[in-house]
């Protein structure tokens, strides 16, 4: 009986411990996954504002993850390449 005991226990600290290795980068990837949607959004508006001044930024996976990531700079870094650029 003790035995089982132990068994059980063993098995509950390492159902726990494996949990806590993948919930971290779990938790990791929503993160970036909703930086990543609000970084759509900013580009959103930000071609809403542009249309006015003809000025328009292309809304893909690759600048709402910049965007996501940086924030608010990686908006300036799209407005300024595309300034450049165009």
């Amino acid at each position: 009986m003790n035995a089982t005991i132990i068994t059980y226990l063993a098995c509950i600290c390492f159902l726990f411990l494996f949990g806590r290795i993948f919930i971290v980068p779990l938790k990791k990837i929503l993160k970036l996954v909703l930086n990543s949607v609000l970084g759509g959004v900013v580009i959103f508006l930000i071609n809403i504002v542009g249309n006015s001044f003809n000025f328009h930024i292309g809304l893909n996976i690759f600048t709402s993850i910049l965007v996501g990531l940086l924030g608010l700079p990686g908006a300036v870094i799209l407005i300024i390449i595309k300034l450049l650029i165009a």
